[in-house]
């Protein structure tokens, strides 16, 4: 299997360039080192990966999209996607906290118009603080694109909302959540506004806790959200645009890049099982390496696929007509689901490949947190939803690329 390395794809870099990437690269690895150490303990006892965290906030990688001006390390999408590769290889729900996190991060560095914005936006690389997402809403799911709740204006120039959320991951250790709402209570359902609310302005009353399959140091729990903030706190320019721009393709790439380093881990353990057979019978090639090169052939299409999109989404990332279009969208939701079966269909492949020992939790060559993680990206936002939304896409679409 190929080990793929955090760094960046510029042939013939400078000394600066490589420089960059060295860095990029080790606070990657300082990040996977303590995922690694403590991801079988995050797992069994279903809890937040604060070790990790811990560690990311010092490395300063809770900032790492926000521009260097603003006290951040200025990471491209690129920069990012491939250090949650990394981190993805040791522990998933590490990855993913990180992916949203980061995700909710670019729609602060990108689309903050108000002063209460900019300067939460400095805040957050200065103090290293967790972000956390609230789209999702009872009776409407994963459909992202419409709210049931409303923001109201109460006395000093406060608004207030209150939102029943299926799901808030990791919401009770975050530092703020973006919150989406109607813009008032007579908006449409689809007239959306997003929202800064830190969390001593918030309230969570939670609903259902979190013993999940997989991805448990997520904590994915469900809450009634009340909340109040400042009417500055909530963006200008509707959510219709960040959630095009920004929030839906950075997320679905940063998803997919932490699912892309779950399938490269599952690959090197299978290639290390093989290899190992390989010694005991020298010039004898063992049966299961067959079945190695076939998972060579999807890990390699998986991550051609994550790679290409995204480099296309970095270079429309200044420019609104193209992640604006609806090819656009369409490719971002192919990679979100094209990236959630892979994961799941290359990590029980792998499994197959090592064996029983692979099934086992206690195993050197165990892969059994990794596919039992490795169901949950087709289950989150799930799968027909977004292929519906697609279908929809491409009825009207003109079908320009």
């Amino acid at each position: 299997m190929t080990d793929h390395a955090v760094l960046t794809d510029t042939p013939q870099r400078g000394a600066e360039d490589t420089d960059r990437a060295e860095r990029v690269a080790a606070r990657a690895e300082a990040v996977a080192a303590v995922a690694r150490e403590f991801a079988d303990a995050v797992d069994s006892e279903s809890r937040f990966p604060r070790e990790a965290i811990e560690e990311a906030r010092a490395q300063g990688l809770l900032a790492a999209p926000i521009p260097e001006a603003d006290g951040g390390l200025g990471y491209s999408i690129t920069e990012l996607c491939r250090m949650l590769e990394r981190v993805g290889r040791e522990c998933t729900s590490t990855a993913m906290i990180l992916a949203m996190h980061h995700s909710q991060v670019l729609c602060l560095t990108r689309h903050a118009d108000t002063d209460f914005l900019r300067d939460y936006t400095r805040r957050v690389a200065a103090e290293g603080l967790l972000l956390a997402s609230a789209t999702t809403e009872a009776q409407i799911g994963g459909d992202t694109r419409n709210s049931t709740c409303a923001v109201r204006p109460i006395e000093d120039g406060r608004v207030a909302l209150h939102k029943s959320c299926p799901v808030i991951s990791y919401g009770a250790y975050a530092d703020a959540i973006l919150v989406t709402a109607r813009r008032s209570e007579d908006a449409a359902s689809s007239d959306q506004v997003l929202l800064v609310v830190e969390a001593e302005n918030l309230q969570l009353d939670r609903q259902r806790g979190w013993d999940a399959l997989g991805m448990r140091g997520t904590c994915s729990e469900s809450f009634e959200l009340d909340a109040t903030t400042p009417a500055d706190a909530m963006f200008t320019v509707l959510f219709e645009t960040i959630s095009a721009q920004t929030m839906l393709p950075a997320a679905h790439c940063l998803w997919a890049s932490a699912w892309l380093g779950m399938a490269t881990q599952a690959g090197l353990t299978a290639r290390s099982v093989v290899q190992k057979a390989a010694r005991k019978t020298p010039g004898t090639t063992p049966p299961s390496a067959l079945r190695l090169a076939e998972l060579e052939v999807q890990l390699q299409s998986m991550t051609d696929v994550v790679h290409a999109s995204v480099a296309r989404y970095e270079a429309a990332w200044d420019d609104p007509a193209v992640t604006e279009s609806m090819q656009f969208a369409i490719a971002m939701n192919t990679l979100k689901v094209s990236g959630a079966e892979a994961v799941r269909r290359i990590v029980g492949d792998a499994m197959v490949i090592v064996g029983i020992t692979a099934f086992a939790n206690r195993s050197p060559v165990s892969l059994a947190r990794l596919y039992r993680d490795s169901i949950g990206p087709s289950v989150m936002v799930n799968n027909d939803r977004i292929l519906l939304h697609t279908a929809t896409l491409q009825l009207v679409s003109r079908g320009q690329r």
